[in-house]
């Protein structure tokens, strides 16, 4: 516990020295232009937990550490769920203009996932959206025969795909939609089912330079009205540094896994939040 303590005290601690660094992100440097509301609409690749429409450039590599705790209501017992951690550490890559790869790995359901996102059309004076494709394949190792003896490798696996529109209404306010499947292979509650079908949205508003609140909701429609998971809900701050991007963030969902919090978002608004962070370095 002492660790996170320690992690924690020295990320609200360099805040204010990094923020007077240079900004080693180019992208920063184009939100001075006053009339241009072209790509990118968001800053970091995801709004909260839900994907946003930016792309790695070619030859970028960004690293993603993710941490969610467990639930704040258990207090004192956990520290705030600080006891309860789930990381997860992710890699990408971009392999080509407009095209990413990644690798992850999370400790909730110990689970190993890869993605693919593209660009397929960017927001333009001559088009008025961003328009990216995201597919993700994920992989549960923590289920074992002796649980389920009929388990095959097959059962492990869940999937996503989704096709995320952007628009960047001004420098400060950008709005995204995300029409979204979620498949999975096994489930192990009554009611859910295996093929999803599910609408993100999602927003990001400009505080300060280098500051911005953002939120997203995913709404599930294969959702059974007997279920116990919700659907996803996740308050977020952005804050752009030089080389770095902090995401402090408040959700009723611990993983961070597209199958995972679309799908088995365990908490409830103002009963089970979990608090998290996300750290993100470009190289």
């Amino acid at each position: 516990m002492k660790y996170y303590l320690l992690a924690i005290s020295i990320t609200f601690l360099g805040i204010n020295t990094l923020i007077a660094q240079e900004d080693l992100l180019n992208e920063l440097e184009q939100e001075t232009k006053e009339e241009s509301y072209e790509q990118p609409a968001f800053k970091a690749m995801k709004i909260g937990n839900l994907q946003s429409t930016k792309v790695a450039a070619k030859g970028d590599m960004y690293m993603y550490v993710s941490h969610r705790f467990g639930t704040l209501k258990d207090g004192l017992t956990t520290f705030f769920g600080f006891d309860n951690a789930n990381t997860k550490i992710q890699l990408v890559y971009g392999i080509y203009d407009g095209v990413q790869i990644g690798l992850a790995r999370e400790s909730i359901r110990k689970t190993y996932s890869s993605h693919i996102k593209a660009k397929i059309i960017g927001q333009s004076k001559d088009f008025p959206v961003n328009i990216v494709g995201y597919a993700t394949a994920n992989i549960r190792t923590d289920l074992r025969k002796e649980q389920y003896p009929l388990l095959e490798f097959g059962d492990r696996m869940t999937y996503a795909t989704q096709l995320l529109v952007s628009r960047r209404f001004s420098n400060h306010f950008s709005f995204e939609l995300a029409p979204t499947y979620v498949r999975q292979n096994l489930v192990l509650e009554p009611f859910q089912k295996h093929n999803q079908i599910a609408l993100g949205a999602g927003g990001r508003l400009k505080v300060s330079k280098r500051m911005s609140v953002n939120v997203d909701y995913v709404y599930n429609f294969s959702r059974h009205k007997n279920s116990i998971y919700n659907n996803p809900l996740t308050f977020g701050l952005d804050i752009e540094t030089g080389g770095h991007v902090f995401q402090l963030l408040f959700s009723n969902a611990q993983s961070t896994n597209e199958p995972g919090f679309i799908s088995n978002a365990e908490g409830k608004w103002f009963e089970d939040v979990f608090f998290g962070f996300n750290i993100v370095r470009v190289f």
